[in-house]
Parts: structure tokens; sequence; C-alpha cells
């Protein structure tokens, strides 16, 4: 027996040993977040923000969302293709949306990695699939940003405040550093003669030209949606390109301080670079908008759609116990 088979031997006593203790242990860890999550947010002042808005305003934001959702849904279904996993797209889709509402909210170790790891296996996906997945999602969104932002922070359109650290004319140098690692990454998925690697027992591939184009479109689709549904929701005065350079500044800002949701790091970027173009108090108005529509709704129809699953393989395990 090879080393590779013993390990397999011993995986299914040591799952079945801590997985009743881990189940716990990780919705234990979904109600603190929730709670801190909660504590978090004037919910009064969310209500009052989005009564001032016209229906159709809030109509057309939840429409973008949708659409947003749906992309980043579809990141994982690249994934499908790249591991090669018999899934039908009906199954796919739900992870994808419930794991990025839980993302977004309660950070990637609960979405993007202990949601996905936990719904992905009930559909019999193995770990080492799951973790390619959640590595094809994860470069997929940064090589969409990575692209988008380049071209964004080229064009010169976003002009930093005096006393920044980083001046404009650094901010076009990322830019460029941006749009050079992109094109390097389409040029290696289409010349590069070693196409696998290895790391920590995970065998990596790197994709065709084709898949990295659609992983290029997704993101930067995905990127540019949710802009979208800031600029719905800011002052009519903004431009929307203006509006997609701030937030893809911001996102940066948010993953450095590893807040749960970007908490006010969001707002901060917002309001510091275009309060000289409309008045903090809209700024704010149509952040909080974003923050209900974009992050709060998608999050409770996501806890609905898991609560959902949950149940469905509850009533499974009770069909399939001998009566």
């Amino acid at each position: 027996m090879t080393q590779a088979h013993a390990a397999d031997g011993r995986q299914p006593g040591f799952f079945a040993r801590w997985k009743k203790p881990l189940t716990i242990a990780f919705f234990l860890l979904l109600i603190v977040l929730f709670t801190l999550l909660a504590r978090r947010i004037d919910w009064s002042e969310v209500l009052a923000t989005l009564s001032d808005f016209k229906l159709r305003t809030l109509l057309i934001a939840a429409g973008l969302t949708l659409c947003s959702f749906l992309v980043y849904a579809c990141f994982d279904l690249i994934g499908r293709t790249y591991v090669r996993q018999p899934l039908r797209w009906k199954q796919i889709l739900p992870v994808g949306f419930i794991s990025y509402a839980f993302n977004l909210n309660l950070s990637a170790w609960v979405g993007g990695i202990a949601m996905r790891y936990r719904l992905y296996s009930r559909l019999g996906v193995s770990n080492g699939n799951i973790a390619k997945i959640l590595g094809l999602s994860l470069a997929t969104n940064w090589f969409g940003y990575m692209t988008l932002a380049g071209a964004v922070f080229c064009s010169g359109l976003v002009t930093l405040p005096p006393g920044w650290k980083l001046s404009s004319g650094a901010l076009q140098g990322v830019g460029v550093l941006l749009l050079l690692a992109s094109l390097s990454y389409l040029a290696a998925c289409r010349f590069s003669q070693r196409r696998s690697w290895s790391v920590r027992g995970i065998e990596i591939n790197l994709p065709s030209l084709r898949m990295a184009l659609l992983q290029l479109a997704l993101g930067a689709l995905n990127w540019s949606l949710m802009a979208a549904v800031i600029f719905t929701l800011l002052p009519k005065n903004l431009e929307y390109p203006v509006v997609l350079g701030v937030l893809l500044i911001s996102s940066i800002a948010g993953v450095v301080t590893h807040i749960p949701a970007g908490l006010g790091v969001l707002e901060a970027v917002f309001i510091a670079l275009l309060q000289h173009e409309a008045s903090r108090g809209s700024l704010l108005a149509g952040l909080i908008a974003y923050r209900a529509i974009y992050f709060i709704l998608p999050l409770l129809v996501a806890l609905v759609m898991y609560l959902g699953v949950e149940a469905k393989a509850k009533a499974l395990r009770v069909k399939k116990t001998p009566s």
C-alpha cells in the first residue's frame, strides 16, 4: 500500500471523529459573527436612508445586485470546468451565491472557505477539488480586479487628495504594474511550456488562454456591476468611471484592514475622495443604502438558502437511516 493510500485510509476515521464537533463549532462561529455584524450596523439609519430613495432607484440597485451575485456565482462554473467535476449549474450557482454573501459580510474564512467546503462536500466534491475551485474563484476575482483597476488607474480619472501617501502619479504607476501583471498571466496561459505545479500535495494546472479570458471578463464584469450599484445610489452629478475608481481603491483598503464587510473603510475612502464633488451626507446616505442592498439583503436571502440546504441534507440522512 502506498503512502497516499495509507493517508486515504486514515481520513474516514479522522473526519468521522471530528465531524460533529467541527459542525457545532462552525455554527457557533456563525452566530458570533452574525451578532458582531448586527451590532456594528445602525439599523434605524439604514431604514431612514432607504425610505428617502425612490422605489425605482432601489429596484434598479437590487436588480444590478442580483446580476453581480449571479456573475460571481459563475466563477464556480469555471472552477467546475477546471476540475472536470460532473455537477449541474443548478447545484453550482447556489453555492456561489451563498458563499459570496457570507464572504462579503463575515469574512473570506467563513464565506469563501468554510462555507464552500461544507456545501461542496455535501455534493460529493473532494477536498482537493474544493481547494482548486476556491483558488480559481479567487484568481478570477482578483484577475478581473487587476485588469479593470489597471485600466482605470492609468486613465487618471481618479485624483487623490493632497497629503495622501500615494500621489495621483503613483496611482497611475500602480495601474501600469497591474496591467503588466494581467498581461503576464495571459501570456503564461498561452505560451507557458510548464502547465502544472504541486502545492502541498494539490496539483495546480495553468488554465487555457480561453479560460483565462473568461476569468478576466467575468471578474471585471462583477466589479463593474458593484460600482454600478453604488453609482445608482449616489448623487447624480458623479460620473460612473470615477465611482468605479474609488470603489477599486476602497476595496484594497478593505482587504488590508481585514474588517468584515469593510465597515467604515468604504465610507471613509468614498467621502475622502468625493467630498469635493458631493456633500458628505448624500455620499453617506448612498453608501448606507448600498450596504443594505448589496450586503445585508443578499445575506438574508443566502441564510434562507443555506438553511434550506441543511434541512434537505438532514431529510436525506433520515431517509437513508434504516428503520
